[in-house]
């Protein structure tokens, strides 16, 4: 009876691990939301990289990042930036400190990040893929 009942609970155990990391992978895309009135505006990803990295692009777009601990971050970084936290962290430290550049605006999480971005014309961010996005929200990049 006992060894019945772990190997069940074992097997259950499994199911879930397996399910969960196939949700975890489906996430794992990353898209650069903006509000913007043209949505046939695209960007590439070296043009997001750039943006949030402090450079112009041609819009009048103002970056908002996600706090340094976030996974959605971690993600972005990644994907689009192509540098590790420590790297990104020195560069704006180096910015700020002699004056030449601001970092993004910063929210706590992806709601406050969906708040942000619905009520402040011209912003811009990132969210995972499967983020359920307002009307009023444009994707111009996508890591899919």
């Amino acid at each position: 009876m006992k060894r019945i009942t772990l190997r069940l609970i074992l097997t259950s155990l499994l199911t879930l691990v397996c399910n969960s990391s196939a949700l975890a992978d489906s996430s794992d895309d990353i898209v650069v939301v903006a509000n913007v009135s043209h949505e046939q505006a695209t960007l590439t990803r070296e043009q997001v990289r750039n943006l949030f990295m402090g450079a112009s692009v041609g819009y009048q777009l103002y970056p908002v990042a996600l706090p340094p601990q976030n996974r959605t971050r971690s993600l972005f970084n990644a994907k689009v930036i192509g540098m590790a936290e420590s790297r990104i962290q020195s560069y704006w430290a180096q910015m700020k400190f002699t004056g030449r550049l601001t970092p993004p605006e910063e929210v706590r999480n992806e709601r406050e990040m969906l708040a942000y971005l619905t009520h402040n014309k011209g912003s811009i961010g990132y969210l995972t893929a499967d983020t359920e996005l307002p009307e009023d929200l444009v994707v111009l990049f996508s890591t899919d």
